[in-house]
């Protein structure tokens, strides 16, 4: 994440969960107007985790219909585009929508619930909708027409590449992201292209910035999901530059346990309730991927929480802590299904899976196997900010992060020593001293680390 201008917030003062931020009202009031008038071809907004990106995109999209002229939405995955289509449907329910779509998919639950939601492989099948989505691969298929107004959700998560080949789809866009989270990524090595304009592992942010350097920029101030323990740790950990506030406050969320403690994994489960954060520590050792002992820590908490009747009050009311508010991250999808393989039936609908997916998405309590647990190394997968960012702020109550002991010290054994490279913007902040900061939080959290 490199630094960027902000119209929204002054301050670089590193204590940036404390920031004094303005009101979220009138951000978003600015950025439309930004949007819809001067004479830029594209608004940038930065958006912390859980600000109301989706909410942005969806009332962006909302006012640009308005004026009568058709707009288009490129997300990244069929997950974000139908997600964005069940909100539309919601708050704009005359809205007609038109889905650009691959040739094998499958319309889901969330798009047939559209009322006006046409779906289509070609944008000619789609009639003249007033907003047409699709992901950013299927919209670099697109070779005919041009748009007024284009949408770019998760713009952070988007290549270079991507965005060349769709930009001439729109004339003026509006580009919503979280600078924080996951980069790019590829399957293929990329090293042979690190430090050229054109390498194509750039975010579109970052390229759209260069070439445009005076396009307005604007922060979200305010996290509508992570609750007060959280927001100040995440900012401190992965926004030292911009810092943001949680929506809420001391006594507006609890977590409670409908029965008492038994053992270790209840004392992290109340320790994390009471304070927003619990580490469960394994003894140390180097380990396989796939830790069989950390996969079934995971897992037994998860279980354990749910087995404790746990209850969840926050200003959307009060409910049952259920298999489907609860979630498990890990870093390789070989480690899920290892994680996966420890639940109980009756606990299946708990979701498991890795940084990469769950990106976006939000839970009431989550469980989170450290990417450098029982590691020997401390590789740049791992070591990758945005990856434990994700991890960590998916949730609304409480987080609870498993790991072998000697993280700290693999630390310190592999310092920060990344090339640097001619053209190639410093990233702030770095793996290691983002996994520093968050796992010196983790270690105060009290009698919620065990081993």
């Amino acid at each position: 994440m490199s630094p960027t201008r902000s119209t929204a917030t002054t301050s670089s003062d590193a204590s940036a969960g404390h920031l004094p931020c303005p009101d979220p009202a009138r951000v978003i009031e600015a950025v439309l107007g930004d949007l819809t008038s001067g004479d830029h071809r594209g608004v940038v907004v930065d958006s912390p985790p859980g600000a109301g990106k989706s909410t942005l995109v969806v009332r962006a999209a909302g006012v640009l219909a308005a004026t009568g002229a058709p707009l288009i939405i490129v997300a990244q995955t069929n997950e974000q585009v139908d997600d964005l289509i069940d909100r539309l449907g919601g708050a704009h329910p005359a809205l007609p929508v038109g889905r650009l779509s691959a040739v094998d998919y499958v319309p889901s639950e969330r798009v047939r619930g559209h009322p006006r939601c046409r779906v289509g492989v070609k944008v000619a099948d789609l009639g003249e909708p007033a907003v047409t989505i699709g992901t950013a691969a299927k919209w670099a298929t697109v070779t005919d027409g041009v748009w007024p107004w284009a949408i770019v959700d998760e713009a952070y998560q988007m290549r270079s590449d991507a965005l060349l080949r769709v930009a001439p789809r729109f004339a003026r866009a509006l580009f919503v992201g979280d600078p924080g989270q996951l980069d790019p990524f590829s399957t293929v090595e990329v090293d042979r292209w690190t430090g050229l304009s054109w390498d194509p592992m750039q975010s579109a942010v970052a390229v759209l910035l260069r070439h445009n350097p005076d396009l307005p920029v604007h922060r979200l101030p305010v996290s509508w999901r992570l609750p007060h323990t959280a927001a100040p740790v995440v900012a401190e950990a992965f926004y030292p530059f911009t810092g943001f506030r949680s929506g809420t406050g001391p006594g507006d969320r609890s977590l409670t346990f409908g029965r008492p403690a038994d053992d270790e994994r209840d004392a992290v489960l109340d320790t994390a309730a009471a304070t927003g954060w619990g580490l469960h520590e394994l003894p140390a050792r180097f380990t396989v991927r796939t830790d069989a002992q950390a996969a079934a820590a995971c897992a037994d908490l998860a279980v354990r929480a749910l087995a404790r009747e746990a209850v969840a009050v926050s200003e959307k009311g009060s409910a049952r802590l259920s298999a489907d508010r609860v979630a498990i991250g890990a870093a390789h999808r070989d480690q899920a299904a290892a994680i996966r393989s420890f639940l109980p039936p009756w606990a299946s609908g708990v979701t498991v899976d890795t940084a990469n997916r769950l990106q976006g998405r939000e839970y009431d309590l989550t469980v989170v196997l450290h990417p450098l647990s029982g590691r020997q190394d401390a590789t740049a997968f791992h070591l990758e900010s945005g990856r434990l960012c994700v991890l960590t702020s998916r949730h609304r109550h409480a987080c609870v992060v498993v790991a072998r002991a000697g993280i700290a010290d693999l630390l310190d054994a592999h310092p920060s020593t990344e090339p640097v490279h001619l053209n190639v913007p410093v990233k702030f902040p770095d793996g290691w001293e983002a996994n520093q900061a968050m796992l010196a939080h983790l270690a105060r959290s009290g009698p919620g680390r065990h081993r």
